[in-house]
């Protein structure tokens, strides 16, 4: 995997491996956080999120702007929305590391 190949082709040959990915990064964060508060970031928060590929440093997610302030649907006090954010965001580059053995 290199940097280029990944981002020309994240959407297009690679949609698949993505989208099962996140479900198993889902899966698994899902079974030790709040659901309610899962499912929040995942549709308020990390649907606007963005994988790349570095060819030093891996896969990372690129997170929208105000990633608390995005989340309308959980009350749930900042530091706990970070934390679970981290332990999601940390997952989901794991899962991608392992998808495309990076």
């Amino acid at each position: 995997m290199d940097a280029e190949t990944f981002d020309e082709q994240k959407y297009v040959d690679f949609f698949p491996q993505l989208q099962q990915a996140y479900k198993n990064a889902f899966n698994r964060i899902n079974e030790r956080f709040d659901s309610t508060l899962v499912h929040g970031i995942d549709q308020q928060v990390l649907d606007e999120s963005e994988p790349f590929y570095d060819d030093t440093e891996g896969f990372y997610l690129e997170l929208p702007d105000d990633p608390y302030d995005r989340l309308t649907s959980v009350v749930v006090d900042e530091e706990k929305f970070e934390a679970v954010l981290e332990e999601y965001v940390a997952e989901i580059e794991r899962e991608l590391e392992r998808t495309f053995d990076a």
